[in-house]
């Protein structure tokens, strides 16, 4: 295993990976971005990601670790702790990052190995940490594929990375407009469940052992009118208490989960 040291954080290399993390723009114009810790690169190569570099800092981890993450191609540099320190964006430090190449997230380049898929798909979703949950529900619901409708933010973002914990790795993702996503699940004959509040039942009292496609919305907005017009059925969670609203990833995961309790006592 031949590896190179890099020690300086003014080195144009390590100035430009700091770009990458920091910068959505970076991202798009290399196609590459940056990942950090030992089980979200793991994930990556597993998902099939393209690892350029491994950069690994050897107090924090070992060279034995380091044989049981990459393959014999895999590119390696060994940085300093001031290099690591500068690219690391957790607090929680493992001493593992890696460069990968982006995928396209294509809406037709979505492939289903069952005839029953069970959709996840979330509308102009803002904040990095409930993009995160939203991959993490949808990897733990084991679905077919997460879709993001108009999408704020790059999925390689560091902090979706973080709060994913890898997932947007294990997940088969698409994004697209509302109205290319809405004509894709008809192609497919895909029911369309719209968590929406206008004409709209409770969430049980639907069938989702079908091929169905869950959405939501934000808190702040909720789904546009075109999803509640081309829904299958707008469905709803019945509130009990004070306020008509809850996180948007734990709505996913109610509404998922029940798809999945039916599918499973079908």
């Amino acid at each position: 295993m031949t590896t190179k040291l890099i020690s300086s954080i003014q080195n144009p290399f390590i100035r430009q990976l700091v770009q990458l993390k920091d910068k959505s723009r970076e991202r798009k114009k290399s196609g590459t971005f940056l990942i950090e810790g030992e089980r979200e690169v793991s994930l990556a190569f597993k998902g099939n990601y393209e690892i350029e570099t491994v950069l690994f800092y050897p107090e924090l981890f070992s060279l034995e670790q380091l044989n049981n993450l990459i393959t014999l191609q895999t590119n390696l540099i060994e940085i300093s702790k001031e290099v690591y320190e500068k690219l690391a964006y957790r607090d929680t430090t493992e001493g593992v990052l890696a460069i990968a190449k982006s995928k396209e997230h294509i809406i037709s380049n979505l492939k289903f190995n069952t005839k029953n898929p069970l959709i996840l798909v979330a509308e102009a979703p803002e904040k990095p940490g409930n993009i995160g949950a939203l991959l993490r529900t949808a990897d733990a619901a084991n679905a077919d594929a997460v879709i993001i409708a108009n999408p704020k933010t790059d999925l390689y973002n560091p902090n979706i990375i973080r709060s994913s914990v890898g997932c947007v790795f294990t997940n088969q993702i698409a994004t697209g407009t509302t109205t290319e996503i809405i004509s894709f699940l008809k192609s497919k004959n895909i029911n369309i469940y719209a968590a929406i509040l206008q004409e709209s039942v409770a969430y049980h009292t639907q069938d989702y052992t079908k091929p169905t496609a869950i959405v939501v919305g934000t808190e702040a907005t909720g789904l546009s009118e075109e999803w509640r017009i081309n829904a299958t059925q707008n469905i709803i969670i019945p509130m009990q208490g004070e306020i008509d609203s809850m996180n948007v990833s734990v709505a996913a995961g109610i509404l998922i989960f029940e798809a999945k309790r039916q599918r499973d006592f079908k």
